[in-house]
């Protein structure tokens, strides 16, 4: 599965016509992009994952951010032979973790990942399905080289470009499906 890919047109149209728009969800003004119809055609998620997969065949582990990113990350992980590591909210996880906090728009949030996730040297490929303002990669990121991994990159299903989250993430490859 960690081939060539569909290429890069070709996922993205696949990704339109599966990613539906919810208007005013979660609240007034905000367009919520629903991956649902996206996971439940089979063949679609198989090239979706394979595509996210393409260039990172020497990962050793690949980190999902919660929740949706664990969807996404597993497959691919599992599609390059790698580990899979959890990265979630704070308290999810039962034992010892690094935190490491990130502002949002009103207030801050905190994610952890096991102090044991990853082995000094280990090659990690971040996967969320969104990358928005950016601060949980960055965040994700920083708990990845607290552990002593090299980050391979990141990849997500969905960029939001106008919110500009790359400018978090300035020295990292960062590759999208698709952009909106």
């Amino acid at each position: 599965m960690s081939g060539a890919g569909t290429g890069t047109a070709d996922i993205a149209e696949l990704l339109r016509a599966r990613i539906r728009d919810i208007p005013d969800y979660p609240q007034p003004g905000i367009v919520f992009k629903d991956i649902t119809p996206l996971l439940a055609d089979g063949p679609a998620f198989a090239a979706t994952v394979a595509e996210m997969a393409v260039g990172h065949a020497d990962v050793d582990k690949v980190a999902g951010i919660e929740a949706r990113g664990f969807i996404l990350a597993a497959p691919v992980a599992y599609a390059l032979n790698a580990g899979f590591v959890p990265v979630r909210k704070q308290g999810k996880l039962p034992a010892a973790t690094y935190a490491q906090s990130y502002a949002l728009e009103y207030g801050t949030a905190t994610l952890e990942v096991h102090t044991d996730a990853f082995a000094p040297g280990e090659r990690v490929l971040i996967v969320d399905d969104v990358l928005a303002t950016g601060g949980t990669a960055a965040a994700t990121a920083e708990l990845v080289r607290r552990c002593g991994a090299t980050l391979d990159g990141i990849v997500v299903l969905l960029e939001l470009d106008f919110l500009q989250g790359r400018a978090k993430l300035p020295e990292l490859p960062v590759r999208a499906l698709l952009t909106v």
